[in-house]
């Protein structure tokens, strides 16, 4: 307990610089004789924390000593409140301890970082749909560089002009509106407007940023995860969509599940193998989601999917024959 009031007790004098030990006590809500003693405890321990005595003087911090307490900078100390974000904290109870740590976070922030950290973690949301202590996920790899300009843009609220290749298309550039970002299975995505209309972009297809002066067109506060939710409906509620009876080795049951919008029936072969009805966003969203399981799957139905996915096989052996001699 003492430890944590010490922190406190520094935190209070960088806030609000020169106090009476009264003022002090009163805050902590101890006695003035253990604020004294806390006192003495920092200066033997370092802190540079002097008197000054007369009528209007109190315990106050060197000058300078604001930017030594963390050795935090303005990205260290917001990756601190991004982590706590994460749901972790609330799985294993740890809730209400996170929140005060943050709450020291932020206080410990010279006062330029202050307000731009409390509102750039309103722009982040992670992990929204992840179940951190069961879900095996892979994470992608996106250039720390890349990252770092889509989130100044994010962050300052600008413009930016991404070099972006969408699935099957050549890449293009094109200017957006960033909203903020959300990681959903150690994937990246940004959300942004374009030309007033919803977009979602997955940082791995975005190839180069470049942050614009242009302030971007949107509002103060989003709801990222109401904002998030409301674009996967439309998702899995737009487009020609496949229903799929599928046959998996029960150890990959959670990988096709992973991929599938729905998932509305389930029952167990004779071998041991689970039945599936699941339901994809069009016929490339199944051919891929199958193909990616390999021997671990089989699409029963439709015929056309089995015979794609046959030809595909077909196809990838042929490649890898070995040459006749």
């Amino acid at each position: 307990m003492r430890a944590d009031r010490l922190v406190s007790l520094v935190l209070l004098l960088r806030r609000h610089g020169r106090l009476s030990a009264a003022r002090l006590a009163r805050e902590l809500e101890v006695s003035t004789r253990t604020v004294l003693r806390d006192i003495e405890a920092l200066s033997a321990a370092g802190v540079p924390v002097y008197a000054e005595r007369g009528r209007h003087g109190g315990f106050a911090l060197l000058p300078g000593f604001q930017d030594e307490l963390t050795g935090l900078n303005h990205d260290e100390a917001l990756a601190l409140l991004v982590a706590g974000s994460r749901r972790g904290a609330q799985v294993f109870g740890l809730g209400s301890a996170l929140a005060s740590a943050m709450r020291k976070v932020v206080d410990a922030l010279p006062e330029g970082y202050r307000a731009t950290a409390a509102g750039a973690v309103q722009r982040l949301l992670i992990d929204p749909e992840t179940d951190l202590l069961s879900r095996r996920v892979v994470a992608e790899e996106v250039p720390d560089t890349l990252v770092s300009e889509v989130r100044r843009a994010v962050f300052a609220g600008h413009k930016l002009r991404i070099h972006y290749a969408a699935r099957d298309q050549a890449p293009k550039w094109r200017t957006v509106d960033p909203i903020g970002l959300v990681t959903v299975r150690e994937q990246g995505y940004l959300l942004a407007t374009r030309a007033g209309e919803d977009r979602t972009y997955r940082l791995s297809r975005i190839l180069a940023a470049e942050e614009l002066d242009e302030p971007a067109q949107r509002p103060d506060r989003v709801d990222l995860d109401r904002a998030w939710q409301e674009r996967g409906t439309r998702f899995r509620t737009s487009g020609d969509q496949v229903a799929v009876l599928v046959r998996v080795n029960p150890a990959r049951r959670e990988d096709l599940a992973g991929t599938a919008l729905t998932v509305r029936t389930e029952e167990a072969d004779a071998d041991g193998w689970l039945r599936l009805e699941v339901t994809y966003q069009d016929p490339r969203h199944a051919e891929w989601a199958l193909w990616r399981l390999t021997t671990d799957a089989e699409a029963l139905a439709p015929q056309w999917l089995r015979t794609s996915l046959r030809d595909r096989a077909v196809a990838l052996a042929t490649r890898y024959e070995t040459p006749e001699k």
